[in-house]
């Protein structure tokens, strides 16, 4: 029976990878029923995106429900179980309010973040706007770029803190706060094979987009699957 590791195991670079070739033997299994959950999925977000204000901030707060609706799901296909589509909504029967607190966390975070963003450099690049021609243009684009860079390189350790929350909300009955510390514990200790995931990821991604987006019914399955095989990779051993 796996140990569970209590702020996850640091793994080889090559585990990036192997996260991935992971979620494509997942995927595999059942791939019609994975096509069909991200499909659903997809017309879930849709509609929501149709609802002002409150339809963004739902799709925030409700991500890591989904999310941990899908790893369960992983689990049942490596129990031999068969894949369903109410997997995806399992969140909301298991641990709906420590997941919801993940998102809204994180959503609280991000608003924070735009926000000290946004007024320590809004003034600055309307200042740069506002004096005219091509170089003022070209420096208020920079200035932009640079808040843009700023805003993300913010967010990077709120992303690792929501990372592997679901799964350890969900499968080790952590709370939204001890599931996020430990969520930044184990990607931090886990850079590189992360930056090798990442950079496959990208590469797949393009790939994917390139027919119309249709590669992303096979990626998007995979990414959601590689996320159970790299949280049972960094967090449990036997």
């Amino acid at each position: 029976m796996a140990t569970y590791v209590a702020g996850g195991q640091g793994v080889a670079a090559g585990r990036g990878w192997d996260w991935i070739a992971a979620g494509w033997e997942l995927f595999k299994k059942q791939a019609g029923m994975w096509i069909a959950l991200v499909l659903v999925a997809v017309v879930i977000f849709v509609v929501l995106a149709f609802i002002p204000f409150l339809g963004s901030i739902a799709s925030i707060v409700l991500t890591p429900v989904f999310g941990a609706g899908v790893v369960i799901g992983c689990r049942a296909i490596e129990e031999g179980r068969p894949l369903e589509i109410g997997h995806l909504f399992a969140g909301f029967k298991e641990k709906l309010a420590p997941l919801a607190t993940v998102g809204a966390i994180y959503l609280g975070a991000a608003i924070v973040i735009a926000l000290v963003v946004g007024l320590a450099t809004g003034t600055s690049i309307m200042g740069l706007a506002a004096g005219g021609g091509s170089a003022a243009t070209l420096a208020a684009f920079m200035a932009v770029l640079l808040a843009v860079l700023v805003m993300l390189a913010l967010l990077l350790p709120v992303m690792m803190a929501v990372w592997f929350a679901a799964p350890l909300v969900v499968f080790h009955d952590k709370g939204a706060v001890d599931a996020m510390k430990e969520s930044f514990t184990g990607c931090l200790r886990n850079i590189v094979p992360f930056l090798v995931y990442g950079v496959v990821m990208l590469a797949l991604s393009l790939v994917a987009s390139i027919p119309l987006g249709l590669g992303w019914l096979v990626l998007g399955p995979v990414l959601a699957a590689s996320l159970y095989t790299s949280y049972k990779d960094i967090y449990l051993t036997a």
